[in-house]
């Protein structure tokens, strides 16, 4: 997978409101919040253009009752993909490019939690936020066809971050 970052789009919020009303009527009566996550939630910063949706539900089993109506919104069903208790989707555009996922979990859940205080982090704290960016863009120089080491390199900045957000929650 190419590793590109791109500079904030304005536009990324509209995307994620449409997508989220889509997802929204297919979960159902199940869903209790979708979120913005993601760089993409995060003013002028640099980012993969991919729309991250953090969705919460009531009952994380119910979810994959839902999975032909997600692959009916153009979503491939992927599981756990790695993180028990999380069901991931991942969509792309019509010529193979990835525009979105979504990471679901259970309402409240330390996932939940963590993805929101680092975004939420992130957004107060435009310095951290821009030494990200600039992380990103040098990672995305360093690893252009390598998502892996580009996800590595970004690991440890993510924790110490999610250190600081829970610091000062």
């Amino acid at each position: 997978m190419k590793v590109e970052v791109v500079a904030h789009d304005p536009k990324w919020r509209g995307k994620f409101d449409d997508e989220s009303k889509r997802v929204a009527l297919t979960l159902g009566e199940n869903l209790v919040a979708i979120h913005h996550i993601g760089s993409t939630a995060i003013p002028h910063i640099y980012a993969k253009p991919i729309i991250d949706l953090l969705v919460e539900v009531e009952n994380i089993a119910k979810v994959d009752d839902c999975s032909l109506g997600m692959e009916a919104l153009g979503y491939e069903v992927m599981g756990e993909f790695g993180i028990p208790g999380r069901r991931f989707f991942r969509k792309d555009n019509e010529t193979g490019t990835r525009t979105h996922h979504i990471h679901t979990f259970a309402a409240r859940s330390s996932e939940v939690e963590r993805h929101l205080a680092f975004r939420d982090y992130m957004i107060a704290n435009p310095e951290d936020a821009h030494k990200y960016s600039e992380l990103k863009c040098k990672l995305a120089k360093q690893y252009p066809n390598d998502i892996i080491g580009y996800m590595d390199g970004k690991d440890g900045f993510i924790k110490e971050i999610e250190r600081k957000a829970f610091d000062t929650a």
